[in-house]
């Protein structure tokens, strides 16, 4: 026998064999990587999502989007789709600047309560007893959100708390244009009712400001955006994202200008992008910047909801019609009660930008969805259902046309 012969044989058969092994162990973890579970144990596989993602976009002419969605707290699906601006045809990246619209509520509530944590905020003490001054005698330094001379006659603004602030029960209206004299005044007693509030979360913003002695985007970056190493974000315009931007389109596809000079806001002005917030959301789900306690108070239900939509004169009627899901708001998010344990939810809506992310904390998943159109709205119904299996959103509520 040609040993020598028999020996080259027998190593390259088991090469061959090894490598085959290696080919498919890798092609199994290959496949398992693409497999996405959802809410309800079911599995949807990435190459579907990447078909189907834009066919959907193209029937509702959507032109961009940004999608991530979470398995056991982490991002296990990431991609953007479409363009940043469709008249150039430019690409649409996991790092590209996009406004965040009220996605900045949910990181600023992050931030609020890390303070609480800290001890260096009480959900329930009136913020107007933290200053040394009435709020109205304060100068104003800002163009316009930190002016609240119109309180100066108000009886009721000294009640507000940052729980007030959060869960969206100030009684300040959205944004103080809202009002017939465009001056900023309670509407109702502060804890009465549910009345979505910009001006609310600006009143603790400013409020947390001056008692601390830094400005928002400070205490962003030092409590928020560095722990988490969301180093593409800021809650103002800077000059690094001109970079790589990407414009708002109305519904028929034509660009928005792109907004620049917006001073810091809590509630409204963030600038961010697909992988800062996927960072944002594992953040939460894993909670790297507060504590389990913190974590639960945020996404603990302060009052029912019961208004017929979240915005415009249907928030003034009551309905039943969301009783089945408890629908609820925490500290800076909605919530909603399903068969797989508590949604807590947020949406983003601006002109060309409308957002919307949901996180199943007890499932360990989560989706986050961002868009540059006014039609973006028309496809999360569908998206939802699709990627982690939620029927739950209170579509309706929140005033999305289903495409």
């Amino acid at each position: 026998m040609n040993f020598r012969l028999y020996e080259s044989t027998f190593t390259n058969r088991y090469l061959h064999i090894g490598f085959f092994l290696l080919f498919f162990t890798f092609w199994s973890v290959k496949v398992t990587a693409q497999q996405i579970k959802r809410i309800d144990g079911t599995k949807i596989n990435a190459d579907s999502l990447d078909h189907y993602l834009p066919e959907l976009m193209h029937r509702a002419n959507v032109q961009g989007m940004a999608i991530a969605v979470f398995n056991n707290n982490k991002a296990v699906y990431k991609k953007t789709f479409g363009y940043s601006r469709a008249d150039t045809k430019k690409p649409l990246l996991p790092t590209t600047n996009i406004y965040g619209a009220s996605l900045s509520k949910s990181v600023f509530s992050l931030l609020v309560m890390k303070l609480v944590q800290q001890g260096k905020l009480d959900l329930d003490k009136p913020l107007q007893e933290y200053l040394p001054h009435p709020i109205y005698e304060y100068l104003h330094l800002k163009r316009w959100h930190d002016d609240y001379s119109s309180l100066k006659t108000d009886s009721l603004y000294a009640k507000i708390t940052a729980r007030m602030c959060l869960d969206h029960t100030s009684g300040f209206p959205n944004w103080r244009w809202d009002m017939p004299d465009q001056q900023l005044k309670v509407r109702e007693t502060p804890g009465k009712r549910f009345s979505y509030s910009g001006e609310g979360m600006v009143y603790l913003q400013v409020v947390l400001e001056k008692m601390l002695g830094q400005s928002l985007e400070k205490l962003m970056n030092k409590e928020i955006f560095g722990p988490l190493k969301m180093n593409h974000s800021a809650y103002t315009f800077k000059p690094e994202f001109e970079q790589d931007y990407s414009f708002g389109h109305d519904t028929n596809g034509k660009l928005y200008e792109k907004d620049k000079d917006n001073e810091a806001r809590a509630p409204s002005t963030m600038e961010t992008t697909l992988n800062d917030m996927s960072l944002f959301v594992e953040g939460v789900l894993q909670k790297k910047v507060i504590g389990s306690k913190a974590t639960g108070d945020m996404f603990s239900p302060q009052l029912r909801l019961r208004s017929v939509m979240q915005m415009g004169p249907l928030s003034r009627k009551d309905t039943d019609a969301n009783d089945g899901i408890q629908l609820s708001y925490g500290l800076g998010w909605g919530m909603l009660k399903s068969p797989y344990g508590w949604g807590v939810f947020k949406e983003g809506h601006g002109d060309g930008f409308q957002h919307y992310m949901i996180l199943f904390p007890q499932q360990k998943t989560a989706v986050l969805i961002m868009t540059n159109s006014d039609n973006g709205e028309r496809i999360f119904k569908k998206l939802l259902e699709l990627t982690i299996a939620d029927k739950y959103t209170p579509w309706k509520w929140e005033g999305y046309p289903p495409l």
